[in-house]
């Protein structure tokens, strides 16, 4: 007889390094991040020193080179959107926020030169929070993220920069800002920025949702960079960038969306009207199931771009269509939560209007949160 080979498993089990940083994520969501996030939403601002206990968490440290500082693991997609997915649990604005200086990282391990991961990785293996950030959307009706507006040109002394960008997490605050621009007739190239060099604006914007993230608006205006500011070798893949962020943000708006979900279930279940719970409602139960199935596809679909992005497999139809998915079902999803508390819903004595207001950003957002 011909030995029969042993059938190819499909498993979506955690390995034992994602469990242990599972529990991590986990307790540090819930203990210091939704703690903090109602009180943190209301004053429009990140609470003091709650950065610097992110950076305890080593989500930037990992990946870089132990040469560098770092902890010199292997970048892994998967384990980055599983971390990004257990923190938005505790809320979606602070967990973006702590992880965009990752989502700097990334570019720069993925696409940086070997002398531009010397000069900047160092600063983030210092143990505390460093600032940094990633300008990819522009403030016009028709944006589209494979083609920004912005301009660089070549000259003499380097690149000078003009244009806007908006929605910029950390904008007010962050000391490197990688900026999306087209570079003469080259195509799309992206720009270390340190500081703020002259003709370089940032402006505090006010959104309904994300208000502790220092969303602002970054004006260049001749803004002249050094050579070395180029990012790589000038062949920037504007589309890699924009889908490995996709999939961050479908991992954030899955994390958000299990914390709806918790909410209501325990809500609905204690709720009593006319001496039963309101859950024993067809109409009540029927809405939590479908919240429940949209978001195990949500989930599904993050998880196999993620996978696929990691195999070194081509994903960006993957990556598209999950946050095509994520950006409807996100929404719903926030809806619903606040349609199933009923008048509770309203108020803010319930954190299911915040996350309401988070998840609308979800189908707006792009090029924040590398993976």
């Amino acid at each position: 007889m011909t030995a029969q080979a042993e059938p190819r498993l499909f498993d979506l089990g955690r390995s034992e390094d994602q469990r242990m940083n599972q529990d991590t994520m986990e307790r540090f969501a819930a203990n210091e991040i939704r703690a903090v996030a109602k009180e943190a939403d209301e004053a429009g601002a990140t609470p003091e020193g709650f950065y610097d206990k992110t950076a305890e968490l080593g989500l930037s440290l990992l990946p870089i080179p132990e040469a560098l500082g770092g902890a010199g693991m292997a970048r892994s997609p998967v384990s980055n959107a599983l971390n990004a997915e257990d923190l938005a649990w505790g809320d979606l604005g602070l967990t973006l926020g702590a992880i965009s200086p990752q989502a700097f990282v990334n570019t720069l391990l993925d696409q940086g030169s070997d002398a531009q991961r010397e000069k900047y990785l160092p600063r983030f293996c210092e143990g505390t929070f460093y600032a940094a950030t990633t300008a990819l959307m522009e403030p016009r009706a028709t944006f589209d993220p494979t083609v920004p507006q912005c301009t660089a040109t070549s000259v003499d002394s380097g690149y000078t920069l003009n244009g806007s960008k908006c929605m910029v997490p950390l904008g007010e605050s962050a000391e490197l800002v990688l900026v999306i621009a087209q570079l003469d007739n080259q195509g799309p190239a992206a720009f270390i920025v340190e500081g703020t060099p002259k003709g370089m604006t940032r402006t505090r914007e006010e959104h309904m949702g994300l208000r502790t993230l220092e969303l602002a608006g970054l004006t260049f205006e001749n803004v002249e960079l050094p050579g070395d500011a180029l990012l790589g070798d000038g062949s920037f893949e504007l589309q890699r960038f924009v889908d490995l962020s996709r999939i961050g943000l479908c991992a954030l708006a899955v994390g958000c969306c299990q914390g709806v979900l918790d909410y209501v279930m325990d809500y609905v279940n204690e709720r009593v009207a006319f001496g039963e719970p309101i859950s024993n409602r067809q109409a009540v139960a029927f809405m939590v199931a479908d919240m429940a199935i949209e978001l195990e596809a949500m989930r599904l679909m993050t998880w196999r771009a993620a996978s696929r992005a990691e195999q070194g497999l081509d994903f960006q139809e993957q990556a598209y269509l999950a946050k095509v998915a994520c950006a409807e079902h996100a929404m719903k999803i926030g809806t619903d939560g606040v349609q199933l508390l009923g008048g509770h819903g309203f108020c803010r004595e319930h954190p299911v209007e915040i996350w309401y207001r988070n998840l609308r950003a979800i189908a707006i957002l792009d090029g924040v949160a590398s993976v």
